[in-house]
């Protein structure tokens, strides 16, 4: 008995050290926090309004509510960043039906990696992607549009006869991943994030636990992914992981 006791004493502050650990680490990250919502309240829109220019961004839509910024990692990564300050997974306000469709606006803002890249781009190739609060960099809401893991897409494809409108567990990069499919329509019709507090037991009160996920399936479906964080198998929640930014599945 003393020998479990001790055993248990362990377990419990290695678990205590680790939590303390990632804890720490998510302080760090959060450095320089608010530079996106600088750049988008300080530059982008203001100078979309003195001048019709939304430089340092690509696009500012004042009608939709965002701002569309190059991102400095990768080639083709864009970010969509709200006008309005909202933080991020945890902001009540996503969860309120005013609130612009910014994954829908998202997923329509894809063809900029075209035009960037100069050549068409499948949207097999192509990504969305949000981090949970513990597992982003920036204190303001940004989906990441860029390419999709060459991995991801193979598991995607091979998920994708079994995958319908209600979420299914699913296992994508060892972790435990709820997805379930889109039509385009629903897509914009409603907001995943509203659409996740709905459906999702108990993710209302936790979105910012939550990371998700949009990508392509092979028959024009698409699937949404929520991916939960879960300190003790050292995931943070970042949906982020399914892509990559140096879009290798874009090389002959």
């Amino acid at each position: 008995m003393p020998g479990s006791r001790r055993a248990l004493r362990l377990i419990a502050l290695s678990l205590l050290l680790l939590i303390g650990g990632l804890t720490i680490a998510a302080f760090h990250l959060h450095k320089n926090s608010d530079a996106l919502w600088q750049i988008v309240s300080e530059k982008c829109e203001p100078n979309q309004r003195a001048s019709g220019s939304p430089a340092p961004c690509q696009r500012v839509a004042l009608d939709q509510g965002y701002a569309l910024l190059k991102d400095l990692n990768g080639p083709l990564q864009y970010l969509l960043i709200p006008l309005a300050k909202i933080t991020g997974m945890e902001s009540p306000a996503l969860l309120e039906p005013a609130t612009p469709n910014f994954f829908a606006f998202a997923w329509q803002a894809r063809t900029q990696l075209a035009v960037r890249r100069g050549a068409p781009i499948a949207d097999s190739a192509l990504s969305l992607a949000i981090n949970a609060e513990y597992g982003r960099t920036q204190n303001q809401l940004h989906i990441h549009i860029s390419c999709l893991r060459p991995d991801v897409r193979h598991a995607l494809d091979r998920l994708a006869p079994g995958l319908s409108s209600r979420w299914q567990k699913a296992t994508l990069l060892r972790h435990a991943y709820q997805i379930r499919t889109l039509t385009l329509p629903e897509l914009t019709q409603q907001s995943p994030f509203i659409r996740m507090a709905q459906e999702i037991p108990d993710a209302r009160g936790e979105m910012g636990s939550y990371g998700v996920a949009l990508a392509a399936l092979p028959d024009g479906r698409l699937a949404l992914m929520a991916l939960a964080r879960n300190w003790l198998l050292l995931n943070r929640g970042s949906a982020e992981e399914i892509q990559d930014h140096r879009c290798e599945i874009l090389q002959p």
